[in-house]
């Protein structure tokens, strides 16, 4: 009986194959080549001048792109990441830079071109074929396993922080045909997704198949930003999900802070998540971003909505109220997923107030802290403390919290009790702690740091927080949050008057 599955399951994917390339015919294979002709114009509507305060990891200078990437007449008359960044430059958008990501901007064009060629086999474009075949092969694949790797192998970048590579992903996804089925999501946002279909399927056989399914059936090009992987219930499922997405013909292209082999590093039964980092990179090209500057750091000063000292409190109430205006504040509630709800101690304008413990303190993770920025596009939060080994679970929540705030371009005003740097200061890496120096009989213990806390997934996310947190008071971002409110509520108050205001 399996074998004649295994023919029955081989004579239709042959069978679908050669009946997509009949489908499509010359109509579909001009589109796309129109496609390359043109393009897929970037939208500019936002504005061109604000998109020159967008943080300065987009910009390269015009020297070392020449240098590095000479577009010849046959290049302008192609779409893409690269020649689109091209374009910018020559229309002054963007200016300065490095050779590095010029390099990824290589890798990203690759990649565009060989989706477009092959843009039959891989059945991106969700015209393509008609409904009745899509119905048919929905049907059928729920009855006969079958397995469908896409010709084309997706894109992991890694790098620093800082570097661009969320600009440059996004570059890339920008220019892609709006018919194709494409999705780009966060990977906090990607896993609470699949947790939530994974409850809604309770009591399916393999319920994992099934999202899987949906998923791959929505988008079969998935970009997926800041992969990362700390959380033990994530481990276990990511090897067999994207297994069946892979096989379900799913292409990814993802960007993050560390190289596939450190993913998950010293977490719980890491040998149960060690066949994903095969699996990934068997189906991606692993390319690292080398810049080590961080261009979040080159943003301009401090606006003054980050505040420590004595006063900080009373400084981040006093700015709260500027913020919300004539509005009056008061607790409210936001809806989260599955139902539950989040309580908001105070509420107004799109600005919301949490003290610290509220927040990070409690059970909280990154499904409340996206319904939070939902309803709200503010977040004044009072507390912050120093992180060390007695709140490390609360520094893991900081960390998906800022996370999630930078994701959804929230403005961040907040009463801490050092700088950036100096809230993370105690959270090493093992390799940090390794070289510090050894306890020696001239140390008591009482003089040792007791409080230290080494733990790599931490170490490591450390940078990227503090580097957001910097980006995030920094007029550049600021003007650009401003810029969104405006555009999303061009006739109502959001504060956005005092964004830039210390």
């Amino acid at each position: 009986m399996r074998t004649i599955f295994r023919n029955v399951r081989r004579f239709r994917s042959a069978f679908w194959h050669q009946g997509d390339n009949i489908l499509s015919g010359l109509g579909r294979r001009e589109y796309y080549l129109a496609n390359r002709r043109f393009g897929s114009t970037y939208n500019l509507s936002f504005n061109a001048e604000i998109y020159r305060y967008t943080h300065p990891s987009h910009r390269i200078s015009r020297a070392l792109f020449a240098d590095a990437a000479k577009v010849t007449n046959e290049d302008l008359s192609r779409a893409g990441p690269l020649v689109e960044y091209e374009r910018r430059i020559s229309a002054g958008d963007l200016v300065d830079g490095d050779s590095c990501q010029v390099d990824t901007l290589r890798e990203l064009q690759r990649l565009y071109d060989e989706l477009v060629e092959s843009a039959d086999a891989c059945r991106l474009d969700r015209y393509a074929a008609s409904e009745k075949a899509s119905r048919s092969r929905w049907l059928w694949s729920r009855f006969i396993p079958q397995s469908s790797y896409s010709p084309v192998k997706g894109l992991y970048l890694y790098g620093g922080v800082g570097t661009g590579k969320t600009m440059l992903m996004d570059l890339f996804f920008d220019q892609l045909p709006c018919s194709w089925r494409k999705k780009r999501i966060h990977f906090h946002d990607f896993m609470l997704d699949v947790h939530s279909r994974l409850q809604k399927h309770r009591g399916v056989a393999d319920p994992l198949e099934v999202v899987a399914g949906e998923i791959s059936d929505e988008s079969i090009l998935l970009c997926v930003d800041e992969f990362m992987v700390t959380d033990v219930a994530d481990a276990l499922i990511l090897n067999r999900l994207f297994s069946q997405l892979f096989s379900n013909g799913m292409i990814l292209v993802s960007t993050s802070n560390r190289a596939p082999d450190k993913l998950y590093e010293g977490g719980l039964q890491r040998d149960l998540f060690l066949p994903f980092i095969s699996t990934l990179k068997e189906r991606c090209v692993v390319h690292e971003i080398g810049s080590s500057t961080d261009y979040r750091k080159l943003t301009s000063a401090l606006q003054g909505f980050y505040f420590t000292g004595k006063e900080s409190s009373a400084l981040l109430k006093k700015k709260f109220e500027q913020l919300i205006g004539k509005h009056a504040a008061g607790p409210q509630e936001v809806e989260v997923v599955m139902g539950r709800t989040l309580q908001v101690p105070l509420g107004a304008n799109g600005c919301a107030y949490f003290p610290f413990e509220e927040l990070c303190d409690k059970p909280l993770g990154a499904a409340d802290y996206f319904g939070l920025f939902k309803s709200f596009h503010t977040l004044a939060l009072e507390g912050v403390p120093i992180f060390a080994l007695h709140n490390r679970t609360a520094a893991y929540r900081f960390v998906t919290l800022v996370d999630v705030m930078y994701e959804n371009k929230a403005r961040f005003l907040c009463a801490a009790e050092g700088t950036p740097f100096e809230l993370f200061q105690r959270i090493v890496t093992i390799s940090d702690a390794q070289q510090m120096a050894p306890r020696t009989s001239s140390r008591s213990r009482k003089t040792d740091d007791m409080d230290l806390c080494v733990d790599n997934e931490l170490g490591f996310a450390k940078d990227r927080t503090i580097s957001r947190l910097t980006e995030m008071n920094s007029s550049e971002y600021l003007e650009q949050h401003a810029a969104m409110l405006a555009e999303k509520h061009p006739s109502s108050e959001h504060g956005g008057e005092n964004a830039l205001q210390a």
